[in-house]
């Protein structure tokens, strides 16, 4: 049997995708409190999600939407990951910039260990998709649309999305927002 470049690059990102979701569950956690939430989306489910980037760029007028929404475009598959909003419950603490947690969860805050969890947690995903040689990038304007859009667990509070690509030329370097095309075609 012969199999093409193509359908062997698209089967190696969904495994690098899986693996990279494994490593962002094993990261070190802030009190072995784990809150993360982790998915992969491809197929209709990245086509709404690329279209929701350029709705939030038509909706603020920041072009990055759009642009990184041509990434995910280009992209077999994309791995999300969250952070829920839970407090660790801790009495003196105050790195969110609150007294505690209890005040923290009253504002509707951020915990900060939550927060730095998720940051270990994607670098340590990312470590793995350069590993295996396929690009990336962190994406904040993924991780906004896939909360809107209800791909993520209701509490979950701040999200980064990294589209992964394995092509002839990264398609995350030239990454300029002046010929971005906002209508999606």
């Amino acid at each position: 049997m012969i199999y093409n470049n193509i359908e062997a690059e698209k089967r190696a990102a969904f495994h690098v995708a899986e693996l990279m979701m494994a490593a962002a569950r094993t990261a070190p956690k802030g009190c072995g409190v784990d809150q993360l939430a982790a998915i992969m989306i491809d197929g209709e489910e990245k086509d709404k999600l690329a279209d929701q980037m350029r709705k939030i760029s038509k909706e603020t007028g920041e072009d990055f939407h759009a642009r990184d929404g041509g990434n995910v475009d280009a992209s077999p598959v994309v791995v999300v990951i969250g952070v829920k909003n839970i407090p660790l419950g801790l009495d003196h603490c105050s790195f969110c910039g609150f007294e505690n947690c209890a005040a923290t969860k009253k504002a509707g805050a951020n915990c900060a260990f939550n927060v730095t969890d998720l940051g270990i947690a994607v670098g340590s995903a990312v470590s793995v998709a350069a590993n295996h040689r396929f690009d990336n990038r962190v994406m904040f304007s993924v991780g906004k649309a896939a909360m809107e859009l209800n791909y993520l667990p209701e509490n979950v509070s701040v999200a980064f999305g990294i589209p992964i690509s394995a092509s002839g030329k990264s398609i995350f370097f030239d990454r300029s927002t002046e010929n971005v095309l906002l209508s999606g075609e």
